[in-house]
């Protein structure tokens, strides 16, 4: 049976201090540049999230939009959307990059949707810069 894919896109603005403890501040600075602003600063995000599987004969579809949305609404976007995302529990123990911020989200959505759906988490901090996290 053939796989078929389905993804759908969602914004989110959030923002974020990159900094370590592991490092002076002096490294710290010329590790993460402006992104190491001790007030932060945020971006305007967009998350792309591609699930897969056979299409049910009955509906036609590899999976309900309307649940898709309410599974990233209520694990993703009400966590992350307008908040400082140094103060949420994920990322108490390591530096809330763009990168840690995919898994993190990967990793959410992952244990929230149908098991084996999820196919990969893509998100654009910047109209130049993506991130994208594959399934195992």
């Amino acid at each position: 049976m053939s796989t078929a894919y389905f993804g759908r896109r969602y914004m989110l603005s959030a923002s974020h201090r990159l900094h370590t403890d592991v490092l002076s501040n002096e490294e710290n600075r010329a590790t993460y540049g402006k992104c190491n602003n001790p007030h932060g600063h945020g971006h305007n995000y967009v998350i792309e999230v591609l699930v897969g599987g056979p299409v049910d004969p009955e509906t036609g579809m590899v999976v309900n939009m309307a649940t898709l949305d309410e599974v990233v609404q209520t694990t993703v976007l009400e966590r992350f959307d307008h908040t400082n995302l140094n103060f949420d529990p994920l990322f108490v123990n390591q530096v809330p990059t763009t990168e840690n911020l995919t898994r993190a989200v990967f990793g959410v959505l992952r244990t929230a949707l149908p098991a084996g759906t999820l196919e990969y988490v893509r998100v654009e901090e910047t109209e130049n810069n993506f991130f994208q996290i594959q399934g195992e």
